[in-house]
């Protein structure tokens, strides 16, 4: 099975090779991305079936260098979960964007480049998730934010231009202050192996593990999109097409989440900043959904609910049991799958509607009552609804928190409770104007328009596009989607215990020792 760990990484950096050298020639490229994507999700199953089976990771020491010298690739329950999930994704995306490439002759999202940088995204986010070292880890991030970089500007629109400049500057910030923490820590202990480092971490003074491990935090939230340094994503994500602001909402900020999922429980146990990651959490919460409660542009909405909703597993995080590190686990995954579901429900209403402004979209129940369920499911999904998934995550989260009873957890479980009716409130008031409200040239009550005319000052409340034609097989891949969601619920047992194992494993920090006995020959 080692030797499967490495082709995560190199399949979809060949496929990008692959596919720039047809680029004149789309259905080869199209081919090339969904051959490739379809290798990488059944290479990961199989690693995590095995995982599951021998309960022991896999960990691979790249070109045969001794540990903690060399490169390591390591996989365990966690990163395959997430690089399973993370390909289901990436290809029901691609799918989506093949369907609106052919249907506008690529005019939004130019196939030549569309595919090559999508796979080396796809190549970044997997490769971060199985790094075994800080640098591997930065190579990952940087890898997928050159992709992003490409993909956030297609179309080379004004507010595309402007959007990806803010994008570019706040990710380099972000990757400064990681290099520079990766330099001191491996000036501090002579080593960035994350198994090397969870014992010569605990080695350094109080003072100089609190410097390090305060670099790393602000260098992750930063590309989590953590409040107050959550500023630069409700601008630069929805001036992207719709199916790179898809993956960009499902995929990226959750890199960012797993980086500080694995540092702060592998690396700094002994360094406890709880308390300052629980007031963040709360303020992350609070601030983003009030802030999607004031928009009137569907895509701004979600991406101000990605906000908050990122404040529930800096939460979970925050509070450190095991059984809340799960509910966090189950709360990463379902929010990665929800958010991209939604996202790709609006890229249909865009379509349809000629606009995502919930003041100018009308009708929609009557004139696409398919796209309405599509919308309607992931909504009260991530409003928390029982018995969806985001209950499902909510509900453990609380109890996890309130098992440990301290004053400040309860003023957290109200502000997610309080944020979650928010979320709600401001996806079914879009559902409630897009959807149920009448269309032009019906009757249509006055109080409705003074209901709503507040919004009109907010953030491209007037935006008009024209209506075009959807593809079958972009309904097909939402369609799925909204059943993966679905999944999340019907087969929650499993996967919910499958989240435990991981949340037990991650209070258990790997020595040196246990990662050479996981390298396989």
């Amino acid at each position: 099975m080692s030797s499967l760990v490495p082709l995560l990484v190199t399949l979809p950096l060949l496929g990008a090779a692959v596919a720039l050298i047809f680029g004149r020639r789309r259905k080869v490229q199209v081919g090339v991305s969904i051959t490739t994507l379809t290798l990488t999700l059944a290479i990961a199953a199989m690693l995590l079936w095995n995982i599951e089976v021998t309960g022991q990771p896999i960990a691979v020491s790249v070109a045969g260098w001794p540990i903690p010298y060399g490169i390591v690739l390591y996989v365990d329950q966690f990163a395959s979960l997430l690089v399973v999930v993370s390909s289901i994704v990436l290809l029901a995306v691609l799918l989506f964007s093949v369907g609106q490439g052919a249907a506008d002759n690529d005019d939004d999202t130019p196939v030549s480049i569309f595919h090559p940088s999508y796979l080396i995204l796809a190549a970044g986010i997997f490769n971060a998730f199985i790094a075994g070292d800080l640098f591997n880890l930065y190579v990952g991030f940087e890898i997928l934010l050159v992709a992003s970089y490409v993909l956030i500007t297609l179309g080379s629109t004004e507010s595309r231009i402007r959007a990806g400049v803010v994008y570019i500057v706040v990710s380099l910030v972000s990757s400064i202050l990681f290099l520079a923490a990766i330099a001191a820590i491996y000036a501090a202990t002579g080593t960035v192996n994350m198994a090397d480092l969870a014992q010569k971490l605990g080695e350094l003074p109080d003072q100089t593990q609190l410097v390090l491990h305060l670099m790393l935090v602000v260098a992750f939230s930063i590309k989590a999109a953590i409040f107050p340094l959550s500023f630069w994503l409700p601008d630069s994500y929805p001036t992207a097409p719709a199916p790179v602001t898809a993956v960009f909402a499902g995929l990226l900020t959750k890199v960012g989440v797993y980086a500080l999922i694995r540092t702060e429980t592998e690396l700094f146990l002994d360094s406890d900043i709880s308390t300052i990651l629980l007031i963040v959490s709360l303020a992350t919460m609070i601030v983003g959904v009030l802030g999607a409660v004031a928009q009137a542009e569907l895509k701004r909405i979600l991406s101000f609910t990605l906000v908050s909703h990122i404040g529930y597993m800096i939460f979970g995080l925050a509070v450190g049991t095991a059984g809340a590190l799960a509910a966090t686990v189950y709360y990463t995954i379902h929010h990665i799958i929800v958010q991209t579901t939604l996202f790709l429900a609006v890229g249909l209403i865009e379509r349809r509607a000629g606009s995502t402004s919930i003041l100018k979209v009308k009708g929609l129940m009557k004139a696409a009552p398919l796209i309405a369920l599509l919308y309607f499911i992931p909504a009260i999904n991530l409003g928390g609804l029982p018995p969806f998934s985001g209950f499902i995550g909510k509900f453990a989260l609380f109890e996890s928190a309130l098992q440990v009873g301290t004053p400040i957890m309860y003023v957290l479980v109200v502000g997610g409770i309080v944020t979650s009716l928010l979320t709600l409130y401001a996806l079914m008031r879009a559902w409630n104007l897009a959807f149920w409200r009448e269309d032009e040239g019906e009757t249509e009550e006055p109080d409705v328009v003074d209901r709503i005319s507040y919004l009109g000052g907010a953030p491209a409340a007037t935006t008009q596009t024209e209506r075009r034609a959807i593809p079958r097989i972009m309904t097909a891949s939402t369609v799925g989607m909204v059943g993966v969601t679905l999944a999340l619920t019907v087969f929650a047992g499993p996967i919910y215990d499958l989240c435990e194992n991981i949340g037990e494993a991650l209070l258990t920090p790997m020595s040196i020792g246990q990662l050479e006995q996981d390298v396989e020959p």
